[in-house]
């Protein structure tokens, strides 16, 4: 009896993956379909060949997130690879933040042959294109039917999706019945992954002058820190920046961009990453008499709010170094801000020597720690626990915006989806950095993700990983004010009716969280009071939700 022929499907499925691996991707995120069986069986056999590393889950919008986590953390693009019909649209949120944020993320989707497209058959719909504007580069590859050369046609499509890749990229694949066959593992060497490089950049040159500040946003990066070393500059870095350390750093930026003889005197800006924390920063920037200069990031869209910006460039270089900066401006900045810092924070009495002073100082001590949990006391206490070989994802809600204004500078590796800042996938975005970046198994660390309830209940379902598949230390700090509390900072909390608000926008819950935790095997730990909170925070070998109880 003669050995069953192999389908079209799996043989042009292998050969895309190889091209894949041979170029250096290393991680596939797939989630069960029939449609797609080509391609999940071909990534299974190369992960048992030792040849990538496979992660099933069985929610699109989490293993898109998980990709886009994996990528962000290696750099590598990561591939995901999903069948037909809802599956593909489940994507669009981590497609959306890939494009914004300027993550390498690939889908591989895989879709009805011509003949069933547009005439009602299951699981059909219009695949080609669908994520529009935001993945432009888009290939819709029809059916392989065994011809010659399509091996070769798919590993030169393997190459042309990755030649160039910044933001996510589509790769639609029809397959006709037979969906699958045996996979045959052609020879190949995993290969090192070449980032793209710009063929031209538009280089800037600057020279130091008082009255200019640095603007670091999300995914600024180091560069920024320099830049204003170089030009003497105050470095106005949000903490998912990269950039949040060194001599110029200025914490409480926003105070001072608002102060007398501080944010009036800004004459020029240069704005590295995307920010999105402060409303003071676009108001500077839209000022008039401010020269703003952005250098361009990775992101669909340069940072312009307004259209004010006088200069968008790919790169600043300063020039005169002869001359050294005057070192007063920014002097001034940041002395002002540790005094602003310092008076918030407050002052603790000193032990004396008297029996009296003593026991007032115990029962003061003892108050503070029988204290409910601020948010202020809350990011601090996470800042203060993280090192330089942990990784610290934080959710969109309050406590980003609180960790920004008082956390002192510290170099270590911070993330955000500030992309789009929706909440979408953080869970499962903090999954994929904790998986990449414990690879390095001589400097083991813990992912902490700081987030709200609401951004914890919206990916739920990222609590769940793949059957038998190794988790990263990984720890859940969930600031529990039972609800959308964001929005009492906002305009509307001050023009809406209260009632109707909060149901729309506070949007309140009371889920029991230690119950999720245990329906999804996490470890839960409860803080209600200060005195917790550092031990809470302390690392465990697996998976733990830290519920820490918070005042609306």
């Amino acid at each position: 009896m003669s050995a069953p022929a192999d389908a079209p499907a799996s043989v042009y499925a292998t050969a895309l993956l190889a091209g894949l691996v041979r170029r250096g991707v290393t991680d596939l995120v797939v989630c069960p379909g029939s449609r797609s069986q080509a391609l999940a069986l071909a990534a299974a056999r190369f992960e048992q060949a030792g040849l990538l590393t496979l992660h099933v889950r069985i929610d699109e919008r989490s293993a898109g997130f998980l990709a886009l986590g994996l990528a962000v953390e290696t750099g590598v693009p990561a591939v995901v690879v999903t069948t037909s019909g809802t599956a593909v649209g489940n994507l669009h949120p981590a497609v959306l933040e890939a494009a914004h944020a300027g993550v390498p993320l690939l889908i591989v989707s895989a879709d009805r042959p011509e003949e069933l497209r547009g005439v009602g058959a299951n699981q059909t719909t219009r695949q080609a294109g669908i994520f529009g504007d935001v993945a432009p580069h888009s290939w819709d590859v029809p059916a392989p039917t065994g011809d010659a050369g399509e091996e070769d046609a798919a590993d030169a499509l393997a190459a042309e999706v990755l030649d160039g890749i910044r933001g996510p990229r589509h790769v639609n694949l029809a397959f006709r019945e037979p969906l699958s066959s045996a996979v045959r593992l052609p020879d190949l060497e995993p290969g090192e992954w070449d980032p793209a490089t710009p063929s031209q950049a538009e280089v800037l040159e600057l020279e130091p002058r008082p009255g200019t500040v640095v603007v670091a946003g999300a995914d600024a990066g180091e560069d920024a820190e320099r830049i204003a070393r170089e030009l003497g500059a105050p470095l106005l870095a949000e903490v998912s920046s990269g950039a949040r350390f060194g001599p110029q750093l200025v914490p409480a930026y926003r105070e001072l961009l608002g102060a007398a003889g501080f944010g009036d005197r800004v004459e020029r800006v240069v704005v590295f990453g995307h920010p999105t924390l402060s409303r003071e920063v676009p108001a500077l920037i839209e000022r008039r008499g401010v020269e703003t200069i952005v250098v361009r990031g990775r992101g669909l869209d340069a940072y312009n709010p307004g259209r004010r910006a006088a200069r968008i460039v790919d790169a600043v270089v300063v020039t005169g170094q002869g001359d050294e900066p005057d070192p007063s401006w920014a002097r001034r900045w940041v002395h002002a801000s540790r005094q602003l810092l310092d008076e918030d924070e407050g002052s603790v009495s000193s032990i004396g020597t008297d029996y009296a002073e003593r026991a007032a100082f115990a029962r003061e001590q003892l108050q503070r720690m029988r204290a409910p949990v601020s948010r202020r006391r809350l990011v601090e206490a996470v800042w203060n626990a993280s090192w330089p070989h942990d990784r610290l994802v934080v959710g969109a809600s309050r406590l980003i915006r609180e960790l920004d204004r008082v956390a002192p500078g510290k170099r270590i590796r911070v993330h955000a989806n500030r992309g789009l800042a929706g909440i979408d996938g953080t869970i499962a975005t903090a999954t994929g950095i904790g998986i990449a970046a414990q690879r390095d198994e001589t400097r083991p660390g813990i992912t902490r993700v700081l987030l709200g309830d609401l951004a914890l209940l919206h990916d739920v379902g990222s609590l769940l990983g793949g059957a038998g598949e190794p988790w990263p230390r990984l720890q859940l700090i969930v600031g529990n004010d039972h609800g959308g509390t964001i929005f009492d900072g906002l305009e509307v909390a001050r023009s809406a009716d209260p009632a109707l608000a909060d149901r729309v926008l506070l949007t309140p819950q009371d889920v029991d969280l230690a119950a999720l935790a245990s329906a999804y095997g996490w470890e839960h730990r409860l803080v209600t009071e200060v005195g917790q909170l550092d031990g809470a925070l302390t690392p465990s070998p697996g998976r733990t939700i830290v519920e820490v109880a918070l005042s609306r």
